[in-house]
């Protein structure tokens, strides 16, 4: 079974901003959000936490895109 979760647990897990997540969307290196209702949006747990996990060898690698906690996503 699949779990959704909302933004503010996308947030708390990846410790990105509102406008961070939204921005890393639009220029495909985060995962799309799903339409639940009208308003409403999640993201499948599964999908985040693989995310956080393919940015674990970046850290490793210097890699220019990774973001290290307290940095915000550079456009």
């Amino acid at each position: 079974m699949h779990k959704i979760i909302r933004l503010p647990e996308v947030m708390k897990n990846t410790g990105l901003a509102r406008s961070t997540i939204y921005k890393m969307i639009t220029a495909k290196t985060f995962p799309v959000q799903i339409s639940l209702g009208a308003k409403s949006v999640g993201w499948l747990e599964s999908d985040i936490q693989n995310w956080i996990q393919d940015k674990i060898p970046q850290s490793h690698t210097g890699d220019k895109n990774t973001i290290h906690q307290g940095e915000h996503y550079a456009n």
